[in-house]
């Protein structure tokens, strides 16, 4: 039995993103308070760290959701700036 490898992803942004990389991408952009304004999650608003958002997010589906939605909505506004 063979098995397929997965479809390649090329126009998916996230595709061989890994979480860490969009929680620092995101922090170095708008900044913890601004991130946790955003994303009203203790993780972000109170002693903020990659590590904690990391273990939170892990287990949140919702909240990673938010973080990934909000990635993408930075990705855009960068293209449509021009960055």
């Amino acid at each position: 039995m063979t098995t397929t490898p997965p479809p390649s992803q090329p126009h998916n942004p996230l595709h061989g993103k890994t979480l860490e990389a969009i929680v620092t991408e995101l922090s170095d952009h708008y900044g913890w308070e601004d991130l946790g304004q955003r994303i009203p999650v203790r993780c972000f608003t109170f002693e903020p760290s990659v590590k904690s958002s990391l273990k939170f997010l892990r287990t949140t589906p919702w909240a990673r959701e938010k973080v990934e939605g909000l990635y993408l909505f930075m990705l855009r506004e960068a293209r449509r700036r021009g960055e």
